[in-house]
Protein backbone atom coordinates (compact mmCIF):
# COMPACT_ATOMS: atom_id res chain seq x y z
CA UNK A 1 0.00 0.00 0.00
CA UNK A 2 3.41 2.57 0.19
CA UNK A 3 3.61 2.30 -3.56
CA UNK A 4 1.55 4.89 -5.53
CA UNK A 5 -1.09 3.29 -7.52
CA UNK A 6 -1.06 -0.40 -5.78
CA UNK A 7 -3.41 -1.49 -3.67
CA UNK A 8 -3.95 -4.54 -1.44
CA UNK A 9 -7.21 -5.91 -1.97
CA UNK A 10 -7.62 -9.69 -1.12
CA UNK A 11 -5.41 -11.73 0.61
CA UNK A 12 -5.19 -15.91 -0.14
CA UNK A 13 -3.76 -17.27 3.91
CA UNK A 14 -4.34 -20.11 6.15
CA UNK A 15 -4.05 -18.07 8.91
CA UNK A 16 -6.91 -14.99 8.42
CA UNK A 17 -6.99 -14.01 11.72
CA UNK A 18 -2.96 -12.35 11.30
CA UNK A 19 -3.89 -10.31 8.25
CA UNK A 20 -6.98 -9.06 9.88
CA UNK A 21 -5.14 -7.64 12.53
CA UNK A 22 -3.17 -5.88 10.44
CA UNK A 23 -4.88 -5.09 7.46
CA UNK A 24 -8.88 -5.38 8.72
CA UNK A 25 -10.79 -3.97 5.27
CA UNK A 26 -8.68 -6.46 2.65
CA UNK A 27 -10.87 -9.74 1.70
CA UNK A 28 -9.32 -12.95 3.16
CA UNK A 29 -9.91 -15.93 1.16
CA UNK A 30 -8.95 -19.52 1.58
CA UNK A 31 -8.14 -20.82 -1.82
CA UNK A 32 -6.39 -19.32 -4.98
CA UNK A 33 -9.58 -20.08 -7.06
CA UNK A 34 -11.55 -17.39 -5.00
CA UNK A 35 -9.18 -15.04 -5.11
CA UNK A 36 -7.92 -15.49 -9.10
CA UNK A 37 -12.72 -15.25 -9.86
CA UNK A 38 -12.44 -11.66 -8.95
CA UNK A 39 -12.01 -9.40 -12.03
CA UNK A 40 -10.89 -6.42 -10.16
CA UNK A 41 -7.67 -8.28 -9.05
CA UNK A 42 -4.92 -6.99 -11.76
CA UNK A 43 -1.89 -8.81 -10.31
CA UNK A 44 -1.08 -11.30 -8.02
CA UNK A 45 1.85 -11.84 -5.50
CA UNK A 46 2.97 -15.53 -4.45
CA UNK A 47 5.05 -15.79 -1.24
CA UNK A 48 4.33 -19.32 -1.01
CA UNK A 49 7.02 -22.33 0.08
CA UNK A 50 9.25 -22.89 -2.85
CA UNK A 51 8.32 -25.67 -4.24
CA UNK A 52 4.72 -24.48 -4.94
CA UNK A 53 5.59 -21.36 -6.86
CA UNK A 54 5.42 -23.12 -10.38
CA UNK A 55 1.79 -24.69 -9.90
CA UNK A 56 0.30 -21.14 -8.45
CA UNK A 57 2.25 -18.89 -10.51
CA UNK A 58 0.80 -21.08 -13.65
CA UNK A 59 -2.32 -20.77 -12.25
CA UNK A 60 -2.47 -17.15 -12.46
CA UNK A 61 -1.56 -16.78 -15.41
CA UNK A 62 -4.10 -18.95 -16.86
CA UNK A 63 -6.85 -16.83 -14.98
CA UNK A 64 -5.04 -13.84 -16.96
CA UNK A 65 -3.16 -12.46 -13.99
CA UNK A 66 -0.19 -10.08 -14.04
CA UNK A 67 1.91 -12.14 -11.35
CA UNK A 68 5.01 -11.50 -9.16
CA UNK A 69 7.02 -14.67 -7.50
CA UNK A 70 9.15 -14.79 -4.68
CA UNK A 71 12.56 -16.42 -5.06
CA UNK A 72 13.43 -18.75 -6.09
CA UNK A 73 11.11 -18.51 -9.38
CA UNK A 74 10.76 -21.93 -9.37
CA UNK A 75 12.58 -25.39 -8.02
CA UNK A 76 14.17 -26.27 -11.44
CA UNK A 77 14.55 -24.16 -15.18
CA UNK A 78 12.49 -26.25 -17.31
CA UNK A 79 9.47 -24.92 -14.66
CA UNK A 80 11.24 -21.31 -14.92
CA UNK A 81 11.29 -21.71 -19.30
CA UNK A 82 7.53 -23.09 -19.01
CA UNK A 83 5.93 -19.61 -17.30
CA UNK A 84 8.28 -17.82 -19.05
CA UNK A 85 6.82 -18.74 -22.42
CA UNK A 86 3.33 -18.92 -20.86
CA UNK A 87 3.32 -15.44 -19.57
CA UNK A 88 4.56 -14.30 -22.84
CA UNK A 89 1.94 -16.18 -24.84
CA UNK A 90 -0.54 -14.22 -22.66
CA UNK A 91 0.74 -10.96 -23.09
CA UNK A 92 1.33 -10.54 -18.94
CA UNK A 93 3.80 -9.17 -16.56
CA UNK A 94 5.20 -12.06 -14.88
CA UNK A 95 8.75 -11.03 -12.40
CA UNK A 96 10.41 -12.43 -9.39
CA UNK A 97 10.81 -11.12 -6.32
CA UNK A 98 14.82 -10.47 -6.26
CA UNK A 99 14.51 -7.49 -3.65
CA UNK A 100 18.19 -7.75 -2.54
CA UNK A 101 18.68 -5.66 -6.23
CA UNK A 102 17.48 -2.61 -3.87
CA UNK A 103 19.26 -3.25 -0.65
CA UNK A 104 21.34 -0.22 0.09
CA UNK A 105 24.86 -2.01 0.54
CA UNK A 106 24.51 -3.25 -3.02
CA UNK A 107 23.29 -0.22 -4.81
CA UNK A 108 26.47 1.73 -2.60
CA UNK A 109 28.53 -1.45 -3.81
CA UNK A 110 27.11 -1.14 -7.70
CA UNK A 111 28.01 2.75 -7.39
CA UNK A 112 31.37 1.79 -6.34
CA UNK A 113 31.81 -0.68 -9.16
CA UNK A 114 30.50 2.00 -11.56
CA UNK A 115 33.39 4.86 -10.57
CA UNK A 116 35.86 2.61 -12.04
CA UNK A 117 38.23 3.56 -8.67
CA UNK A 118 39.67 -0.12 -8.60
CA UNK A 119 40.13 -0.43 -11.92
CA UNK A 120 39.79 -3.76 -13.75
CA UNK A 121 38.35 -6.48 -11.07
CA UNK A 122 40.01 -9.27 -10.07
CA UNK A 123 37.84 -11.31 -7.29
CA UNK A 124 34.45 -11.03 -5.48
CA UNK A 125 33.23 -12.40 -2.78
CA UNK A 126 29.54 -11.98 -1.47
CA UNK A 127 28.62 -13.80 2.07
CA UNK A 128 25.54 -14.12 4.08
CA UNK A 129 26.52 -16.29 6.84
CA UNK A 130 24.44 -16.68 10.47
CA UNK A 131 25.29 -18.82 13.57
CA UNK A 132 21.93 -20.97 13.72
CA UNK A 133 22.83 -24.34 15.30
CA UNK A 134 19.74 -25.60 15.70
CA UNK A 135 17.90 -27.00 13.21
CA UNK A 136 14.02 -25.11 13.32
CA UNK A 137 11.08 -27.66 12.25
CA UNK A 138 10.29 -25.58 9.37
CA UNK A 139 10.00 -26.18 5.48
CA UNK A 140 13.04 -24.19 4.33
CA UNK A 141 15.08 -26.46 6.57
CA UNK A 142 13.40 -29.86 6.18
CA UNK A 143 13.98 -31.88 3.48
CA UNK A 144 12.14 -31.33 0.36
CA UNK A 145 12.34 -29.91 -3.19
CA UNK A 146 13.71 -26.58 -3.30
CA UNK A 147 14.07 -26.58 0.71
CA UNK A 148 17.63 -25.95 2.11
CA UNK A 149 20.03 -23.17 2.27
CA UNK A 150 20.78 -22.52 -1.59
CA UNK A 151 17.63 -22.29 -2.73
CA UNK A 152 16.58 -19.93 0.12
CA UNK A 153 20.16 -17.40 -0.10
CA UNK A 154 21.85 -18.91 -3.36
CA UNK A 155 19.15 -16.80 -5.70
CA UNK A 156 19.62 -13.63 -4.06
CA UNK A 157 23.19 -13.91 -3.83
CA UNK A 158 23.61 -15.34 -7.64
CA UNK A 159 20.83 -13.18 -9.20
CA UNK A 160 23.64 -10.07 -7.58
CA UNK A 161 26.83 -11.85 -9.09
CA UNK A 162 24.73 -11.92 -12.62
CA UNK A 163 23.45 -8.37 -12.33
CA UNK A 164 27.29 -7.40 -11.69
CA UNK A 165 29.31 -9.51 -13.80
CA UNK A 166 26.74 -11.19 -16.08
CA UNK A 167 27.03 -14.92 -16.87
CA UNK A 168 30.00 -16.87 -15.86
CA UNK A 169 31.72 -19.65 -18.05
CA UNK A 170 31.52 -21.72 -15.66
CA UNK A 171 30.70 -22.58 -11.87
CA UNK A 172 31.51 -25.19 -9.08
CA UNK A 173 29.89 -25.52 -6.21
CA UNK A 174 30.14 -27.38 -2.42
CA UNK A 175 27.26 -27.79 -0.66
CA UNK A 176 26.58 -29.97 3.12
CA UNK A 177 24.56 -30.30 5.71
CA UNK A 178 26.52 -29.66 8.79
CA UNK A 179 24.70 -29.15 11.44
CA UNK A 180 23.09 -32.08 14.04
CA UNK A 181 19.81 -33.62 12.39
CA UNK A 182 20.27 -31.28 9.70
CA UNK A 183 17.98 -32.20 6.66
CA UNK A 184 18.37 -29.73 3.96
CA UNK A 185 21.84 -27.94 2.86
CA UNK A 186 22.80 -25.54 5.65
CA UNK A 187 26.21 -24.35 3.90
CA UNK A 188 27.23 -23.78 0.75
CA UNK A 189 30.41 -22.30 -1.02
CA UNK A 190 30.00 -21.42 -4.67
CA UNK A 191 32.62 -20.52 -7.73
CA UNK A 192 31.84 -18.67 -10.75
CA UNK A 193 34.31 -18.43 -13.52
CA UNK A 194 34.92 -15.15 -15.24
CA UNK A 195 37.82 -14.72 -17.95
CA UNK A 196 40.29 -13.61 -15.03
CA UNK A 197 37.24 -12.65 -12.29
CA UNK A 198 36.48 -15.03 -9.47
CA UNK A 199 33.21 -14.73 -8.27
CA UNK A 200 32.58 -16.16 -4.14
CA UNK A 201 29.38 -16.91 -2.81
CA UNK A 202 28.99 -18.31 0.42
CA UNK A 203 26.28 -18.93 2.91
CA UNK A 204 26.34 -21.18 6.47
CA UNK A 205 24.92 -21.70 9.45
CA UNK A 206 27.38 -21.99 11.60
CA UNK A 207 29.09 -18.79 11.44
CA UNK A 208 29.88 -17.55 14.87
CA UNK A 209 31.77 -14.64 14.12
CA UNK A 210 31.08 -11.45 11.53
CA UNK A 211 32.20 -11.86 7.97
CA UNK A 212 31.97 -9.61 5.39
CA UNK A 213 29.34 -8.81 3.06
CA UNK A 214 30.70 -7.82 0.47
CA UNK A 215 34.80 -7.76 -0.60
CA UNK A 216 35.63 -6.82 -3.84
CA UNK A 217 38.98 -6.59 -4.97
CA UNK A 218 40.93 -4.79 -8.21
CA UNK A 219 44.23 -4.29 -9.23
CA UNK A 220 43.40 -0.16 -8.04
CA UNK A 221 42.74 -1.76 -4.48
CA UNK A 222 39.41 -2.85 -2.92
CA UNK A 223 35.94 -2.19 -1.38
CA UNK A 224 34.63 -4.24 1.81
CA UNK A 225 31.21 -3.84 3.46
CA UNK A 226 29.92 -5.40 6.48
CA UNK A 227 26.44 -6.08 8.06
CA UNK A 228 22.83 -6.90 6.47
CA UNK A 229 20.83 -4.28 4.48
CA UNK A 230 18.23 -3.16 7.28
CA UNK A 231 15.00 -3.21 5.48
CA UNK A 232 14.04 -6.79 6.34
CA UNK A 233 14.43 -6.13 9.99
CA UNK A 234 12.74 -2.98 9.82
CA UNK A 235 9.72 -4.14 8.43
CA UNK A 236 9.65 -6.79 10.33
CA UNK A 237 8.89 -4.45 13.48
CA UNK A 238 6.33 -2.92 11.95
CA UNK A 239 8.25 0.16 10.82
CA UNK A 240 6.61 1.61 7.26
CA UNK A 241 8.68 1.84 4.51
CA UNK A 242 7.97 5.58 4.25
CA UNK A 243 9.32 5.78 7.37
CA UNK A 244 12.30 9.01 7.32
CA UNK A 245 15.18 6.72 8.38
CA UNK A 246 13.74 3.05 6.54
CA UNK A 247 16.72 1.37 4.17
CA UNK A 248 19.39 3.45 5.42
CA UNK A 249 22.25 1.25 6.49
CA UNK A 250 24.33 2.87 8.92
CA UNK A 251 27.32 0.81 8.72
CA UNK A 252 29.35 2.66 5.79
CA UNK A 253 31.68 0.09 3.25
CA UNK A 254 35.99 1.08 3.47
CA UNK A 255 37.40 1.86 0.36
CA UNK A 256 41.07 0.97 0.65
CA UNK A 257 43.14 2.74 -2.85
CA UNK A 258 46.77 2.72 -4.00
CA UNK A 259 47.84 5.96 -4.79
CA UNK A 260 50.92 6.89 -7.36
CA UNK A 261 52.97 6.77 -4.26
CA UNK A 262 52.19 3.08 -3.41
CA UNK A 263 50.23 4.40 -0.86
CA UNK A 264 47.52 3.03 0.51
CA UNK A 265 44.79 4.83 1.64
CA UNK A 266 41.90 4.25 3.64
CA UNK A 267 38.14 5.87 2.84
CA UNK A 268 34.58 5.14 4.07
CA UNK A 269 31.62 5.36 1.47
CA UNK A 270 28.60 6.22 2.74
CA UNK A 271 25.41 3.98 1.52
CA UNK A 272 22.76 4.70 -0.74
CA UNK A 273 19.46 4.09 0.62
CA UNK A 274 17.64 0.68 0.46
CA UNK A 275 14.59 0.48 -1.53
CA UNK A 276 12.74 -2.49 -2.17
CA UNK A 277 9.20 -0.53 -3.21
CA UNK A 278 10.85 0.46 -6.50
CA UNK A 279 10.37 -3.10 -7.57
CA UNK A 280 6.84 -2.73 -7.06
CA UNK A 281 6.72 0.65 -8.73
CA UNK A 282 8.99 -0.60 -11.50
CA UNK A 283 6.08 -3.41 -11.88
CA UNK A 284 3.15 -1.42 -11.99
CA UNK A 285 4.71 0.66 -14.67
CA UNK A 286 5.68 -2.99 -16.30
CA UNK A 287 2.05 -3.59 -16.29
CA UNK A 288 0.32 -0.30 -16.83
CA UNK A 289 2.48 1.83 -19.01
CA UNK A 290 4.72 -1.13 -20.69
CA UNK A 291 7.69 -0.46 -18.88
CA UNK A 292 11.00 -2.79 -18.47
CA UNK A 293 10.00 -5.69 -16.56
CA UNK A 294 12.07 -4.82 -12.73
CA UNK A 295 13.47 -8.25 -12.95
CA UNK A 296 13.51 -9.68 -17.25
CA UNK A 297 11.89 -13.16 -17.62
CA UNK A 298 15.42 -13.67 -19.07
CA UNK A 299 16.92 -12.85 -15.92
CA UNK A 300 14.86 -15.50 -13.92
CA UNK A 301 15.60 -18.40 -16.32
CA UNK A 302 18.94 -17.67 -16.01
CA UNK A 303 19.48 -17.74 -12.59
CA UNK A 304 17.18 -20.97 -12.12
CA UNK A 305 19.75 -22.45 -15.08
CA UNK A 306 22.64 -21.81 -13.05
CA UNK A 307 21.03 -22.63 -9.47
CA UNK A 308 20.57 -26.04 -11.42
CA UNK A 309 23.77 -25.76 -13.02
CA UNK A 310 25.10 -26.04 -9.14
CA UNK A 311 23.27 -28.55 -8.03
CA UNK A 312 24.74 -30.89 -10.90
CA UNK A 313 27.98 -29.91 -9.74
CA UNK A 314 27.78 -30.50 -5.97
CA UNK A 315 26.49 -33.55 -6.48
CA UNK A 316 29.56 -34.65 -9.20
CA UNK A 317 32.31 -32.97 -7.51
CA UNK A 318 33.26 -30.93 -10.42
CA UNK A 319 32.80 -28.05 -12.02
CA UNK A 320 30.34 -27.38 -14.71
CA UNK A 321 30.67 -25.37 -18.16
CA UNK A 322 27.77 -22.59 -18.28
CA UNK A 323 26.76 -22.83 -22.03
CA UNK A 324 23.23 -21.56 -22.04
CA UNK A 325 21.06 -19.12 -24.48
CA UNK A 326 17.68 -17.45 -23.05
CA UNK A 327 16.47 -15.12 -25.15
Amino acid sequence: NSVPNLNLVAVCTSHPEKVLADYPSVKVHRSLDEVLSQSQIDAVVIATPNHTHFDLAKQSLLAGKHVVVDKPFTVNAAQARELKALAEEKGLVLSVFHNRRWDADFLTLRSVIASGKLVELMSFESRFDRFRPEVRARWREQAGEGSGLWYDLGPHLLDQALQLFGCPIAIQADFAMQRKNAQAVDYFHVLLRYERLRVILHASMLVAEETPRFVVRGVAGSYTKFGLDTQEESLKRGELPNAEHYGHDPRDGVLQLQTAAGNITTSTVPNLRGEYRQLYAEFHDAVLLNATNPVSLADAVLTMELIELACESAALGCERIVSLKVN
